[in-house]
Order: structure tokens, then sequence, then C-alpha cells
């Protein structure tokens, strides 16, 4: 079920309501009209279709604002119901009125038709219209939370291609790292090569003091060596706590990410549910009044799924709002 499939509902449910709203007005318009005649005096006899067309007119009135009021979730209380069902038992009554003075009873079967069609039309078409409603409420909750969703996988996405690209940096940074130093440790050997070939093509009287300096080289490589080896010792303890930082750092937003999705659960919980038919507990209540203001729903909506009054429901969302001003309002409440 999808949008176009709602809409092609409800074009077909005005349609028919109206052909069948216009057919009774029009059947009763030319039923009533000679009873009406026979029974006012001549020279008003010209009035006598004023009864059933004004009669009609309120039919048409409480099934176009009935219409309204099932598209926009609303009730309008009691004296809808009673304008609705006054206007069908009077086209009722006047269609039937004319076989019943003649006691022809086929005939009032017959003339009983057309407005008992009416008013069966007006009650289930307004059933329809409010079952339509609440199916498109659900249908775009639905959507909304499809839509969040798909937000939610995309910045998880997202985030991991960040931290993707993050490691193949710096993985590329410790390879040059690496290549400098190899490509050092290759010009210092060569260097020492070339000074020992120097040292030994020397005459024989600067052997001894060859033979220091390759001491002291050698003492000063042993040096640059362990300094190396400590750098090196030194970069991948750091490169360990930066990595355990990071999946520190991750594994902190999964939770609260799933922290999350278990409120949203919860929350789904509270709000997708049946009207209570009484009074539910203070304490659950207010966990649907609280989830129902964070998703900003109406509050007479909210009322209807906890079963307590509007002002109580609106004392809660002003707490939530201001919690001072929930006390105020709590206590205006209790002084009416």
């Amino acid at each position: 079920m999808n949008a176009v499939h709602v809409r092609s509902a409800e074009k077909a449910l005005n349609v028919g309501t109206w052909l069948i709203v216009f057919g009774a007005m029009l059947y009763s318009v030319l039923t009533v009209t000679p009873l009406m005649a026979d029974h006012t005096a001549d020279r008003w006899a010209w009035t006598a279709p004023i009864l059933p067309l004004v009669v009609d007119a309120a039919v048409v009135i409480v099934v176009k604002l009935d219409d309204v009021l099932a598209r926009l979730g609303g009730h309008g209380g009691r004296w809808p119901v009673v304008l609705r069902w006054m206007t069908g038992l009077m086209t009722l009554a006047l269609n039937t009125a004319d076989s019943a003075l003649k006691n022809d009873l086929v005939g009032m079967a017959v003339h009983a038709v057309a407005p008992l069609l009416l008013i069966v039309t007006a009650e289930t078409g307004l059933a329809y219209r409010r079952a339509i409603a609440r199916a498109v409420a659900a249908l775009e909750a639905k959507q909304k939370a499809e839509r969040a969703e798909r937000e939610q996988a995309a910045r998880e996405r997202a985030e991991r291609a960040r931290a993707e690209a993050r490691e193949e940096r710096e993985y590329a940074a410790q390879l040059a790292r690496e290549q400098r130093d190899h490509e050092a440790r290759l010009a210092r050997e060569q260097t020492e090569r070339e000074e020992r070939a120097r040292r030994e093509e020397r005459e024989a009287r600067e052997r001894a003091e060859a033979t220091e300096r390759e001491a002291l080289e050698r003492r000063e490589r042993e040096r640059e060596h362990r300094e190396h080896e400590a750098l090196n010792r030194e970069r991948q303890t750091r490169e360990r706590a930066e990595t355990e930082a990071r999946e520190r750092a991750l594994k902190a937003e999964r939770e609260r990410r799933e922290r999350h999705e278990r409120a949203e659960r919860e929350r789904a919980a509270l709000l997708n549910r049946p009207p209570a038919e009484s009074k539910l507990p203070e304490d659950e209540a207010r966990r649907i009044v609280a989830a129902a203001f964070e998703t900003s729903m109406p509050v007479r909506q909210a009322a209807e799924l906890c079963g307590w009054s509007v002002g109580w429901v609106s004392s809660r969302y002003a707490e939530h709002r201001e919690p001072d001003a929930g006390r105020r309002a709590d206590l205006a409440i209790a002084g009416q």
C-alpha cells in the first residue's frame, strides 16, 4: 500500500458517496414535493420543494464537514452525529409519509431505500475516512523511520570510509619514513666503504691513527644504532597507543549508536499502539508522553494513547519544555 493506492481509495469513496448523496437528494425532492404540495395552501404551492431542499442541504453539509474532519484526524463531538441522524430520519420520514398515509407498505419500503442508503453511506463513509486517515499516518511514520535508517546507514558508511582513509594515510607515512631511513643507512654504508678504501691506501705510518679512527667510528655507529633502535621502539609504542585510542573511540561510538537505536525502538513501541481504553498507570503514561514530546506528536493524540486528559498531557509537555511551567500548569488545573 502506498500513497497512490490511498488517493485512489479516497477518490473512489468520495465519488461514490457524492453520487449516492445527490441521487438520494434528487429522489427525495421528486418524492417529497408532491406531498408538500398536497399539504400546503394553493397560493403557496410553489414553496413545496423548499423543505426537501433544506433537509438535503443539511445532509450535504454533514457529509462535507465529516470528510474534512476525518482528513484532519479530528472529531466534531455529538452535535454532528445528532445532525447526521436527524437529517437522515427526516429524509426517511418525508419520503415514506405519503405511502404511510395511504397505508401502502410496499410504497413505504420502496421509498425508504434511498434515505436508508443515505444514512448508512454517511456513517460508513465517515468510518472509512477515519480508517484511511489512520492508515496514512501509519504509512508516513513508517516512511520516516525508513528514511532515518537510510541516513544512519549512510553516516556509518561515511565514518568507515574516513577511518579507512586515515589508516591508509598513516600506513603510507610509515612506509615513507622507513624508506628514508633505509636510504640514509645505505648512504652511511657507502660513505664508510669509501672511507675504509681511503684508509687502506694511506701509508703505513698512518695505520695506527687509522686504527684509532676506526675504533672511534665503530663506537659512533654503535651509539647511532642504539639511538635508532630507541627511536624505533618509541615510534612503535606511540603507534600502538594511537591504535588503542582509535579502537576505544570506535567502541564508544558503537555503544552510543546501540543505545540510540534501543531508545528509538522503545519510543516506537510506546507510540505505535492503539488508543488506551482507560487511564494507564502514571509511570507508563509519563513514558508515553515523553516519547510523544520527542517526536512532536500533537497533545490530543498523546492523550488518546495514554488515556489521560489533554490538560494533564499539556502539563507534561510543559515540564519537558520548562519544568517550572509544568508545575504551574498542574496547579492551575488543580485550582479549576
